[in-house]
């Protein structure tokens, strides 16, 4: 469960990140305010974690969910593969994780 109650926040350092590089590379502030909006409820999440560890990660996987479909979006829209689909593969990688987690936390296998 370590591991992934981790890799949410390491996606979260990554997200806000991005937003970061979006915003001084595009002058995008709709990049910089969906990023630490995103790394700001995956924080939550994590910190969540250490009351409980599974409510933090199922809610972990509803945000990075709506991350999945945000990124999708923009990787249809631009058809280039940076940043959106680097962030996009960054969060399945962590859903995978998590969801190995879940299943094991709760005794049913993956």
């Amino acid at each position: 469960m370590q591991v992934a109650h981790y890799s949410l926040m390491i996606l979260s350092t990554l997200v806000l990140v991005g937003g970061i590089i979006g915003f001084k590379k595009a002058k995008s502030k709709a990049s910089l305010i969906a990023g630490v909006a995103s790394s700001v409820a995956l924080d939550i999440c994590f910190v969540l974690g250490f009351v409980n560890m599974q409510v933090a990660l199922i809610s972990g996987m509803v945000v990075i969910t709506l991350l999945d479909i945000v990124f999708i979006m923009r990787l249809i829209k631009t058809k280039k593969f940076m940043p959106a689909g680097m962030i996009l593969i960054l969060c399945i990688i962590t859903q995978v994780i998590i969801m190995s987690n879940l299943s094991f936390a709760i005794g049913v296998p993956l």
